[in-house]
């Protein structure tokens, strides 16, 4: 066995208590287990997560099963199509690496950083959004959710409305929820949210935030289109609100795909937008580096309340995000995500036209990681789900996509995190008899 590997038992044992290390002594068999000591009654906890002396204007539970469906791993043997990052073998790892280490030997790396984080990453940040967006106006988070987070809490009390575009990302509602907002459904189409929806759900909720995703949106893969973007900026000023601009994806772009629209901040001298941004979808589930961009008396509030959350994102990994998007092998890695990310979606098209024609497939992105597609008139997504885990195939249902009562039935696949394209007409075989068994 390699040193590694010895390593990593011996971490492993000691982890379980079978063992403990003593450095420059080597490692030795734990004492033996004193018997346990009798559960504890935690049944008062039903009533003090519930109770607070008043009446509540918000359910208190948080429902987070919208968001383990996608991080949970599949069964071994079960095949990925339900996964929100990068393959490992898509990831630039040996280029991570090496900006780790090249981060950990900087001086002063492992200090306190600027609790609004490195005026370098910030500056490199606003430079990717444009617009005159400048490093002043850009605080750097621990991860899209984190900055998501930050921003609901900034812009609303709890037990206020929050618009946000129907179907959407499940983390968002899960999001809102758990902040005591009321998230509010306004319908999107392949061009994105319809702008005369959205001017009807501010006059009629009264919402002061309104959350979307205007590229490759998640989960129909929209795009906004550029005459709906001025009207989405113009209602909300309207209606003295902000707009959420969830940029998540914008590193992952086609290769067929062509010039991209910049982002809805780069076009806001007014700070309407709150810009959201990240590294993690193109580079790795673990590295978790992102920002906020926003102008005016609110970006103060944002900081504020990052700075009691966290106190700051760890200097170590800031610094090797510097280093990654500084180096050649950047730009390299996003061209070759960019073509192989066409291959697969190009793949489970052809895949699902020819074994599954039944399921609609109203939209094909040039950008994102997933497919979005309409089940038959009266199929239950979560039976299909449930068919297909037993084919060996993970798949998500569209239920938690919707804050209210869904259209129609639905459920995303994702390409990104198989594999290669051979699981990928392999998922679809098993999604065949999944279908089979269901429809």
């Amino acid at each position: 066995m390699s040193p590694v590997t010895v390593s990593r038992a011996l971490a492993q044992l000691a982890a379980e208590g079978l063992v403990v290390t003593r450095p420059g002594a080597g490692a030795f068999r734990a004492r033996p287990r004193t018997a346990a000591a009798p559960a504890g009654d935690t049944s008062w906890q039903e009533v003090a997560l519930s109770a607070d002396g008043a009446v509540d204007l918000v359910p208190r539970t948080v429902d987070a099963s919208g968001v383990t469906v996608s991080l949970a791993a599949p069964p071994p043997g079960v095949l990925e199509l339900s996964g929100g990052y990068l393959h490992p073998s898509l990831q630039p790892e040996r280029a991570m690496a090496a900006a780790l280490a090249r981060a950990g030997r900087r001086p002063g790396a492992w200090g306190r950083p600027p609790m609004e984080g490195l005026p370098e990453l910030r500056e490199w940040f606003a430079r990717g959004i444009g617009g005159g967006v400048g490093a002043a106006e850009v605080l750097i988070a621990a991860g899209g959710q984190s900055a998501l987070a930050t921003t609901l809490r900034a812009l609303a009390p709890p037990g206020a409305p929050v618009l946000v575009e129907s179907p959407t990302y499940p983390g968002m509602l899960a999001l809102a929820r758990a902040a005591g907002l009321r998230p509010v459904p306004v319908p999107v189409d392949p061009d994105g949210v319809r702008p005369g929806l959205l001017a009807d759900a501010f006059r009629a909720s009264g919402a002061r935030v309104f959350v979307c995703q205007p590229l490759f949106q998640n989960p129909t893969g929209a795009v906004l289109a550029p005459e709906r973007r001025g009207e989405v900026l113009r209602i909300a000023r309207e209606a003295g609100a902000f707009v959420v601009e969830d940029d998540f994806v914008r590193r992952l772009v086609h290769a067929d795909a062509g010039p991209l629209p910049g982002p809805l901040a780069a076009d806001d001298p007014d700070g309407v937008v709150v810009h959201v941004g990240s590294l993690t979808k193109a580079t790795s589930p673990s590295f978790r580096v992102s920002a906020l961009a926003a102008r005016g008396p609110v970006l103060e509030r944002l900081r504020a309340i990052q700075v009691v959350d966290s106190f700051f994102v760890p200097r170590p990994l800031q610094e090797a995000a510097l280093e990654l998007v500084g180096s050649p092998a950047w730009p390299r890695h996003l061209r070759s995500v960019s073509a192989e990310l066409k291959t697969r979606r190009d793949t489970l098209t052809a895949a699902l036209r020819r074994r599954l024609p039944e399921l609609a497939l109203p939209h094909i992105p040039s950008g994102g990681y997933h497919l979005w597609l309409r089940l038959p008139d009266g199929t239950d997504d979560q039976s299909l789900t449930a068919a297909a885990l037993r084919a060996g195939v993970a798949i998500t249902p569209g239920r938690p996509y919707f804050s209210a009562e869904p259209p129609a039935a639905h459920v995303r696949l994702s390409f990104a995190a198989v594999a290669g394209t051979e699981e990928i007409t392999e998922g679809v075989r098993r999604l065949r008899t999944a279908c089979d068994e269901v429809l």
